[in-house]
Formats: structure tokens, sequence, C-alpha cells
């Protein structure tokens, strides 16, 4: 099973949804005030009690965001999430930047795993026959494995920028890996 989105991480979708290129996470008046911003202007998005959970939790993603960039799909297309912490009158505040992440280089082979390779080189060998991409229910039987681990193969190559897909339209996956780097399907 995937792991569920955080807050964080949907706060984020929303920024993107508005055209916004950053989040900040504030706290005043015992509340976190969330805003995203666009160019120099900022707008409010949401406020969180700072003793609810919602407001634990966003703190607990973003201090974990400053340690480790977060990847993650949206739009059909991968972005990392970039925390700064600043010094706000002796409290956190938070800078989330919302940035596209690189493409990789057609030219290098990609450094996906065994069995990552496996279902690239899949989809690879039926979007050639068939002339379509692979519905995840062909790689579930192809593999013989579960929805819930294809689907997560999916998001996780997805995330590693090896496929394209085009959310809410079945078949759509595109793959970014050139056929000379895959390996033989097995």
């Amino acid at each position: 099973m995937s792991k569920p989105r955080t807050l964080l991480e949907d706060l984020c979708e929303h920024a993107l949804s508005c055209g916004a290129q950053s989040v900040e996470v504030e706290y005043k008046d015992s509340r976190e005030w969330v805003f995203v911003r666009k160019g120099e202007m900022a707008f409010g998005a949401a406020n969180f009690a700072s003793s609810s959970r919602e407001a634990k939790e966003l703190r607990e993603n973003l201090y974990a965001a400053r340690k480790k960039p977060v990847r993650i799909a949206i739009g059909g297309q991968v972005w990392i999430l970039k925390v700064s912490v600043h010094d706000s009158f002796g409290d956190d505040s938070f800078r989330v930047r919302i940035d596209p992440a690189p493409k990789l280089d057609p030219a290098a082979a990609p450094p996906f795993t065994k069995k990552q390779g496996q279902y690239l080189a899949f989809i690879y060998n039926y979007s050639k026959i068939h002339r379509r991409a692979p519905a995840e229910s062909d790689l579930q039987r192809y593999f013989q494995t579960t929805p819930p681990s294809v689907h997560q193969m999916i998001k996780t190559l997805e995330l590693s920028g090896f496929i394209e897909r085009t959310p809410g339209q079945a078949r759509s996956i595109r793959l970014l890996v050139r056929p000379e780097h895959l390996p033989t399907l097995g």
C-alpha cells in the first residue's frame, strides 16, 4: 500500500494550482499560518491552531523535508520541495520552494534497480507491440503481483523520473528512458 500524502504535500499541490512557487508557514497568535507566494504577492491559504493535530503534522513534515527534500508528483510532473527555516521573533518560520525536478540526461544510463528495469522493459515492449501503454492490470498479470504493489512501483518510477503519466487518464504511461538503456525483459 502506498503511503498517504502529507499535509505539506497537499498544501504544495494547492499552491501550484494557484500558480504559486512557494509556501511559507509562520507562527503567530497561537496559530500556524500558511501563505502561498506567487512572485512578490503572498496570500493566506490555511491556518491551524498550534496545538492541533494538523499543525503538529505540518511542523513534522517541514522539519523532515528540511533534512531531506521531498519529491512529489503533481499534475503529471515531478516536483522537489526544499524547506528552509528562519527565525521569526524567537519561533521558527518556514519557506518551502517548489521546484520542478530535473529531467534525466537522455545520454546517460539511468540508475534504476533490477526490478525497476524489468518494469520499464515491460512497459517499452508492451507499448511497442500493442501501440498503447499497459494498464496497471497488465503489469499485475505479467509480474504476478498485487494491485497495490504495481501501483507503488508506478509511483516510484514516476517520482524517479523514469516515466510520466497524465493524471486521470488510463494507459497514459510514457517512458522517459531510452530503449538502449533498458535491460532485456526476463
